[in-house]
C-alpha cells in the first residue's frame, strides 16, 4: 500500500501560446506529460502583444486580424477540446488574457482601444518588448469591448476551471503619456485608473463563478486593493511570495531565478552594428544562464514565508515563455526540467531533516522518469550520459 499526498494543491505549468503558436495536439501532449508528473494545472497564457490567437465569436475580428495567420488560432471547439482533455487527466486548464499591458495585438482589429501601439525605434521606453501598446485606461470604449469579450469567453471557460487569470504584469506608465484619455505617467493617477480596471475585470470573473488571478505587480508595485479571494502569481523574487502572504493574499510561487524554463537561450533581439552590438555582446538574455534541473530542484516555494502564513502559498508554476520555443523544441525545453519542479511541488523542497533534497538520490530517478516520458512520446531531453547512472551513481563531485 502507498499512502501519498501533495504538499501543495496548485502544481502547474504556465505555457505561453501567444508569442509562438502551438497546435492543439501539442497542448494535449503537454497535458499528458503534466499528468505523468502529478502536475495538475496548465495555465495557458493565451494572449499577448505579439498575437491574439484566442477566437471570440462575439468579436471575430480579434483573432481574425490578431492571430499570426489563418489557422493559427483556437476556436471555441479547440478550447473546449483542450479543457476536456485536461479534465479527464486531472489537469485543470486555466486561461489568461493578459491586460491592460501586453495587449498590442488588439490594435490590429481595434486601434482605437490601444495607446502607444508599436512605438519605434525607442520601444523600450514604452514596453518590455516589441510591439508596445496597452489598453487605454480611461476609455468607455475599452470597457464596452471588455464587457463583450468577457461575456463571450468566461461562460465557456467556467465549466472547466475554478480560476481565470486577468494578467497585470509589466504595466508601463509611459504608455499613458500617449493615451489621450490619461495624458500622464503619474503613478498616483494610473493607480486610480488601474484600480477601476481591475475592479471591473474581477467583477466579471466572479460573476462567471470563478476566482481571479493576477500577476504580482498589481499588488506589490501598484498597491491595488484586491479582493480577499484573489490569487497573486509571483515571479520576481522570493520576497514577493513573503510580501504577498503578509498582506493576507493567497500566492503562487515561481521565482524566475529558478523556475523560468526559457532562460539561457540568448538574445532574440537583433542589434545594429557598432556600439549597440558591442554593448550587447555576448548577447545573453535578461535571465541567463539556463535554469538547470538541479537549480529548479533547489527552489523552495516557502522560502522566507513564516510558518503561520505558509498555508497561503497554494503552490506554484514553472514557466515556459516562447520567444524562442515552438512546437519543434517544446518538449525538450520543458522536460525533464519541469519534472524537478513537479517533485518540489508534490513533496516539498526539504526532506524530513529540513534540508534540501539530495540531487544524488534524485538524479537516477529523474533519468528513469525521462525514459518513461520518451516511451510515451514526450521528447524530453537527456539528464546525464548513461555512464553516470550505470551501476549506481558514478558522477558525484
Amino acid at each position: 500500500m502507498i499512502s501519498d499526498y501533495p504538499m501543495f494543491p496548485h502544481r502547474g505549468l504556465n505555457m505561453d501560446v501567444a508569442r509562438n503558436f502551438f497546435p492543439v495536439e501539442d497542448i494535449m501532449r503537454t497535458i499528458d506529460a503534466l499528468s505523468f508528473n502529478k502536475l495538475n494545472l496548465l495555465h495557458l497564457h493565451a494572449t499577448d502583444a505579439q498575437s491574439w490567437p484566442l477566437e471570440i465569436p462575439a468579436l471575430p475580428e480579434l483573432a481574425g486580424m490578431g492571430a499570426y495567420a489563418p489557422g493559427m488560432s483556437y476556436s471555441p471547439d479547440d478550447l473546449a477540446q483542450i479543457q476536456t482533455y485536461g479534465a479527464y487527466r486531472g489537469v485543470q486548464v486555466i486561461i489568461e488574457t493578459d491586460m491592460p499591458g501586453h495587449t498590442a495585438s488588439i490594435a490590429y482589429s481595434h486601434p482605437e482601444l490601444i495607446a502607444a501601439f508599436n512605438v519605434q525605434p525607442d520601444w523600450a521606453t514604452y514596453g518590455a518588448e516589441p510591439p508596445t501598446g496597452g489598453l487605454k485606461l480611461n476609455s468607455s470604449a475599452v470597457y464596452d469591448f471588455l464587457g463583450t469579450m468577457f461575456n463571450d469567453l468566461l461562460p465557456r471557460v467556467y465549466p472547466y476551471s475554478a480560476y481565470f487569470h486577468t494578467g497585470g504584469d509589466e504595466v508601463n506608465a509611459n504608455v499613458y503619456l500617449l493615451d489621450e484619455t490619461v495624458n500622464s505617467n503619474s503613478s498616483s493617477l494610473i493607480q486610480t485608473l488601474l484600480q477601476a480596471f481591475v475592479d471591473f475585470t474581477h467583477a466579471k470573473v466572479r460573476a462567471a463563478g470563478m476566482t481571479p488571478v493576477v500577476w504580482e505587480e498589481m499588488l506589490l508595485q501598484w498597491n491595488l486593493t484586491l479582493g480577499s479571494d484573489v490569487v497573486v502569481q509571483t515571479w520576481q523574487s522570493d520576497s514577493a511570495v513573503a510580501n504577498t502572504v503578509a498582506q493576507g493574499h493567497k500566492a503562487l510561487a515561481g521565482n524566475y531565478n529558478y523556475w523560468y524554463l526559457d532562460c539561457g537561450k540568448g538574445q532574440w533581439l537583433d542589434f545594429p552594428q557598432g556600439t549597440a552590438a558591442q554593448s550587447a555582446w555576448p548577447y545573453a538574455d535578461y535571465c541567463s544562464p539556463t535554469r538547470n534541473w538541479r537549480l529548479m530542484y533547489s527552489y523552495d516555494p516557502l522560502q522566507g514565508v513564516p510558518a503561520n502564513q505558509s498555508s497561503l502559498v497554494l503552490g506554484g508554476e514553472v514557466h515556459i515563455w516562447t520567444e524562442q520555443t515552438d512546437p519543434v523544441n517544446l518538449d525538450a525545453m520543458v522536460w525533464p526540467r519541469a519534472c524537478a519542479a513537479a517533485e518540489v511541488l508534490w513533496s516539498g523542497a526539504k526532506d524530513v531533516n529540513g534540508t534540501n533534497r539530495s540531487q544524488i538520490l534524485a538524479s537516477p530517478r529523474l533519468v528513469e522518469m525521462r525514459e518513461r516520458m520518451v516511451q510515451r512520446n514526450i521528447g524530453a531531453g537527456p539528464v546525464q550520459m548513461p555512464y553516470c547512472t550505470m551501476n549506481g551513481t558514478q558522477c558525484v563531485d
